[in-house]
């Protein structure tokens, strides 16, 4: 019999088993140290606790309820070390750089309408203004193009949290890219604010 623990994650409440919130907190306070020095570090923290709800909560079922210490090892797996960011052995590259899950959202950074051909261009890896060339192109044929974008716009989810928005791009979603991924936001938003 283990004692289990009631945590809130990411906005997520979890019953944990006790040798796993101790792993956890653990990771969670070397996180905090590697970023302490970052000026967006508490977003970047919160991202990826964000990050690590989303993956505990995939691996509960009706059956399990209770976060385990191998649940919290592949959330671990899956994100990486501080350790691995700072030594940049080839594994780690390797690790940073695999295909992670590709889905398509629409992109509400770089949108003009409803950021479905941003969505799309991301997805493809290529620029939005050729979706949109091809929508227009469509929508000029008979209004085709009119009608694929409104399917598109109800049925395909705005990426609002920056775990989609890196899976939007392909790119693993690790503690890396939501570090750079962060750092971006915060930097655009300081030139914005700049100008």
């Amino acid at each position: 019999m283990k004692l289990t623990i009631s945590i809130n994650l990411g906005g997520w409440s979890f019953n944990i088993d006790e040798d796993a919130y101790s792993e956890l907190k653990r990771y969670l306070k070397n996180l905090e140290l590697h970023f302490a020095s970052e000026e967006s570090s508490s977003e970047i923290l919160s991202d990826i606790e964000s990050r690590i709800a989303e993956i505990f909560r995939s691996r509960l079922t009706t059956y399990k309820q209770v976060i385990s210490t191998e649940d919290v090892r592949y959330a671990v797996s899956l994100l990486g070390t501080p350790e691995d960011m700072s030594e940049g052995s080839t594994s780690v590259r390797d690790k940073l750089s695999a295909s992670g899950y590709h889905r398509m959202y629409r992109d509400p950074d770089h949108r003009i309408i409803g950021g479905v051909c941003a969505g799309m261009g991301a997805f493809w890896n290529i620029e939005p203004w050729i979706v949109r060339i091809i929508f227009f192109i469509l929508a000029m044929m008979g209004g085709l193009g009119v009608l694929i974008y409104l399917i598109l716009y109800i049925v395909l989810p705005e990426a609002k949290t920056t775990s989609q928005k890196i899976e939007m791009k392909g790119e693993p979603v690790n503690i890396h890219n939501i570090k750079e991924a962060v750092k971006n936001e915060f930097d655009s938003v300081r030139k914005n604010m700049n100008l």
